[in-house]
């Protein structure tokens, strides 16, 4: 249909289309009404009773209804299958395109089941390469595994007890390979079952000689570039471990329980600035406060902050003078119970040169000094300072050389060191008794209380950890800070507020501990001497080392000789086989640092456009992989960072077994034993969790989800159902029609198939992939399911087959339809290949993947085709509104709309001052419309009159027109095929329906 306005207006008219948003909310009555004014919706396709039942084209489809049971996991299956879905990563690897996407996967922990975190990272992962696939790009995506460590460690050697303490370090490492190779084994057959898209045949794995092999050179390159040293300082402990940790490593324990001490130092040496404020005889002593008494022992300082007040008291229960921050006595006299009188109050710099008496060692001088860790925030303003157990404390004892003796062995048992009293006690049990005895005894002790606050913990064997020193490997963090802070300024964080968690964590680490007490690993490729504090790693050791691992794995590291780990020039230079005396060192590499390099064994020479991972990388994975790639590279490994939250039930808890709401991927899938309670939801239920999920935040996951989450998905398959019944009959290449000649409604819904191709491209571009479901769920429900789809059903189902007016919509459908697929495919792969092999013509491709994207016009941004499809709803709304809960068809409209462009653009759709079958009556529901430009000479007494007014502003100029809809019964009777009120009698067919049957 070709249609045109009056000359003086058509100028005007020209940008209506353009000029009006696109997806205009439908306003209320008239969704009310389309339960009733349309017939059956497209979940409902009943055969029409009656004589003429076989000339009615309704929708025929083989895609059922609906899937559930068993059924729904076969179909799930027989589709992967079929589909060839384990084929599709090599054949998008093999396509000649331009674009390339990489998504490095971080790798996920060999020590378990695979579980709903699994699910949530891996599925973001699939949802993101598969959209890029169907750009066009070509998605490098290997998935890897971190395969040491102490969790898989302990859970291989959790069967035989105490009987793991004569296991030689060959013996641990093969339980311990077994059951990695076990669990990955299981976590990638899941993953393959949730649809992930990935080169399963060459995985990396971090126990893999070339991978090790890699690390090594990683660990030498950045030894000679003087970022990786060794040094005895305090590190975090896991005593139940025995191992130091990384900060990454620790989980805090908001309900850990302390027994914290107030205690005197008594003042030894008066600092020279306070002798005259001071009374020789009355002696003072300084006030600490710590919630660790068992580090009293080490103490080697107190500590003031130099630019804050510092007042002497006088104690109104015992009379002795205390020394402690001015703006804490107050607080501090309410918990000691008793009054302070202030005698005097001075800078915290006076003291300098001033000493304490240790509380508990008799001849043991504790000197004042100045330290910038010291706050107010807690405690007294001094603070009890011991270099062995506390990185700030170590600091101080870096800069006063003061000694850093660990009083303290790798279980957490005093030495001998701490003396008779404490020896073998442990530190945080009977240790912290015997201290605070030793307190009361020497009278230092001023009160005891117990407080709960947060303390680290190891996040392996959740037992609270501690600080002590050993010769450790420590990255210098603070040579890279500056480089990485303005490395991370160049990389996009999703969310944006990401990147200062992670700018805030270099800054707080200046060192990276990267060595580790354990047998399941790769060894720090260094050689000690046997009785010198010497050690030995060089190019040529290096290499030689790598080339024996890459061959044969690092476990060469425990089986061969060390003549035989060596060069045998290196060899000879120090003496032969027989003379040699280095052994290999015995500490492995902290995991951070294995899987941190894994940029460089996956993507050498590239930076990955995605790193997607959990907000725990944040100071784990993201941060390692940042600072190796720094050292190396110069650069950050990654262009984008995207952060997702973690799973956790229905009620926002923790997922744990003692509290009975882990919720397995299996059970989602696969459904439980008692159907009834646990059933299948396949795996796209899964995705679509997944994607409509906030994951920038905790997503939750429980039953009532997955059901809200399985009828939406039921919904969609319907909607999809309609329009693949619908076009059973045609063939795009031969049936469909021109743009231009299609129904004003149909055009229409191109129209607002260009906007919704555009957004849900944008969405899946930003990785916004719950805004993506929010765009599907603004589309398939609201503007085809409640709208278009009632309107055309007359059209589909009453006209004849290869009618012009049919081939319009189902010209239309057949676009949408292809469309509709595409964008669900990279979150729904399932159903998305279910409904495209049952498209019932023929395709240019075998795969919905193999078919490209969303293929949209802007041609379909017709110039005044919004305002007219606008403002006849307006006026649908009204005859609907009219009629709540009443069948539409029982009734006719006249539109009374005055002379002007209104009337203009409603006559484009309504081509005889009566009609059934134009278009205005189309999407007026009724059946059979009028038009006039004036009030009809009469109307019946049960005419129900509905007054409005309509605005039309085109280029800034303003004409509101009023228009009167008058509903009337309709005065004919039901037509028995399209059940129309226009026949002349109940058992007549109307004269349309008599000439398509004719």
């Amino acid at each position: 249909m070709i249609w045109t306005l009056k000359p003086e207006r058509a100028a005007a008219a020209a940008a209506a289309g353009a000029l009006r948003g696109l997806s205009r909310p439908w306003r209320g009555p008239g969704w009310r009404g389309l339960a009733t004014a349309g017939g059956a919706g497209p979940e409902q396709l009943p055969p029409r009773p009656g004589p003429f039942r076989e000339t009615v084209l309704l929708p025929r489809t083989g895609l059922p209804m609906r899937l559930t049971g068993a059924r729904l996991t076969e179909v799930e299956l027989d589709i992967q299958q079929k589909c060839e879905f384990s084929q599709l990563y090599s054949w998008q690897r093999k396509r000649s395109t331009k674009g390339e996407f990489c998504l490095h996967d971080g790798p996920p922990y060999a020590n378990g089941e695979p579980h709903v975190g699994h699910a949530l990272n891996k599925i973001l992962k699939d949802i993101t390469n598969r959209f890029q696939m169907m750009r066009g790009l070509k998605v490098h995506f290997v998935p890897g595994w971190d395969c040491h460590g102490l969790p898989i460690e302990l859970k291989a050697l959790s069967e035989l007890g105490e009987k793991t303490q004569n296991l030689s370090p060959m013996e641990i490492r093969k339980r311990a390979r077994a059951f990695a190779e076990a669990a990955i084994e299981k976590q990638k057959s899941a993953f393959i079952r949730w649809g992930i898209m990935a080169d399963w045949n060459n995985c990396y794995y971090t126990f893999d000689g070339k991978y090790e092999a890699q690390q090594l050179k990683m660990f030498y390159q950045m030894y000679a570039k003087d970022l990786i040293y060794r040094a005895y300082k305090p590190v975090f402990w896991s005593s139940s471990a025995r191992t130091a940790l990384a900060e990454a490593e620790l989980e805090y324990n908001p309900e850990h329980v302390s027994r914290s001490v107030y205690v005197k130092f008594p003042l030894l040496k008066p600092p020279p600035k306070l002798a005259s404020a001071l009374d020789g005889s009355s002696p003072v002593s300084a006030i600490i406060w710590t919630t660790q008494p068992w580090t009293i022992p080490a103490n080697q300082a107190v500590c003031y902050m130099p630019e804050s007040k510092y007042s002497i008291v006088k104690c109104a229960n015992s009379g002795e003078f205390y020394m402690l921050a001015a703006e804490k006595a107050s607080s501090i006299a309410t918990v000691l119970g008793t009054e302070f009188e202030v005698v005097s109050t001075f800078l915290g710099a006076d003291m300098e040169s001033g000493s304490c008496a240790h509380p508990t060692i008799a001849d043991r001088v504790s000197p004042l000094l100045p330290a910038h860790h010291v706050t107010l925030s807690k405690g007294t303003g001094l603070v009890h300072t011991a270099p062995a157990h506390g990185m700030d404390d170590y600091s101080v004892a870096s800069k006063h050389k003061l000694p850093v003796d660990s009083l303290v062995d790798e279980h957490g048992i005093f030495t001998a060191a701490a003396g008779s009293d404490l020896e073998n006690k442990n530190v945080l049990e009977e240790g912290v008794d015997i201290v605070i005895k030793m307190l009361k005894s020497t009278k230092n002790l001023l009160k005891e209380e117990k407080v709960t606050h947060s303390y680290p913990y190891d996040w392996r064997t959740k037992k609270p950890v501690i600080i002590r020193p050993s010769k450790q490997w420590f990255v210098k963090i603070e040579n890279m800070t500056a480089t990485a802070k303005e490395s991370l300024r160049k990389v996009k964080f999703i969310p944006a507020s990401t990147m200062n968690s992670m700018v805030d964590t270099i800054e707080k680490r200046p060192y990276w501990c990267i060595s580790r007490q354990r047998a399941w690993g790769v060894p720090i490729p260094v050689f000690h001497h046997k009785t010198k504090d010497e050690i030995l790693i060089n190019s040529q050791t290096v290499e030689h080392l790598v080339q024996l691992v890459e061959m044969h794995g690092s476990d060469i590291w425990w089986t061969l000789p060390p003549d035989q780990l060596l060069p045998k020039n290196v060899v000879s230079e120090l003496g032969g086989p027989d003379a040699l005396e280095y052994v290999p060192g015995q500490d492995i590499l902290d995991i951070w640092f294995e899987s941190g390099t894994s940029w460089n064994c996956v993507l050498p020479d590239q930076r990955a456009d995605l790193y997607l991972e959990g907000k725990d990388q944040l100071g784990g994975w993201f941060h390692s992989s940042l600072l190796t790639s720094l050292a190396a590279k110069n650069r950050a490994p990654f262009k984008t960072v995207l952060v997702h939250g973690f799973t956790l039930s229905e009620k926002g808890e923790k997922m744990s077994k003692s509290l009975g709401n882990v919720i397995s991927p299996d059970l989602i899938i696969n459904g439980g034993q008692d159907k009834s309670k646990d059933p299948p939801y396949g795996v796209d239920v899964l995705r679509w969790w997944v994607a409509e999920s906030n994951v920038f935040n905790e997503v939750k996951i429980g039953p009532r989800v997955l059901n809200a989450a399985r009828d939406d998905i039921d919904k969609l398959r319907n909607t999809l159902r309609f329009l693949l019944g619908n076009v059973a009959d045609f063939n795009p290449k031969t049936d469909s029609v021109p743009f231009e000649k299609m129904f004003i409604i149909d055009q229409y819904m191109l129209h607002l198939l260009d906007d919704f191709g555009q957004k849900i491209t944008e969405a899946y571009k930003q990785y916004d992939f719950g805004k993506v479901v929010r765009q599907l769920q603004a589309f398939y429900p609201k503007q085809l399911s409640n709208f278009y789809f009632s309107i055309i059903k007359d059209r589909l189902y009453c006209e004849k087959e290869k009618d012009h007016k049919r081939r319009s919509c189902q010209t239309v459908l057949a676009v949408i339809l292809e469309a509709l697929v595409r964008s669900i495919a990279p979150i729904l792969p399932h159903l998305a290949e279910e409904v495209f092999q049952h498209i019932p013509y023929e395709k240019d491709s075998k795969s919905v993947f193999h078919s490209g994207w969303i293929n949209t016009s802007s041609n379909w941004k017709k110039p005044g085709l919004e305002e007219a499809v606008d403002a006849a709803c307006t006026m649908r709304d009204a005859f609907l509104g009219s009629i709540p809960g009443k069948n539409s068809l029982e009734y006719d409209a006249i539109v009374v709309i005055e002379p002007g462009l209104l009337f203009e653009i409603i006559e484009m759709l309504h081509d005889q001052k009566t009609s059934g079958l134009s278009q205005l009556s189309e999407l007026m529901m009724a059946s059979q419309t009028s038009l006039l430009a004036q009030d009809p000479i009469e109307i019946s007494d049960d005419a129900i009159e509905i007054k409005g007014n309509f605005e039309i502003n085109i280029e800034g100029i303003r004409e509101e027109s009023s228009y009167k809809v008058i509903v009337i019964p309709s005065t004919k009777e039901k037509c028995p095929r399209c059940w129309k009120y226009t026949s002349e009698s109940p058992d007549q067919l109307c004269p349309r329906c008599t000439e398509v049957t004719a």
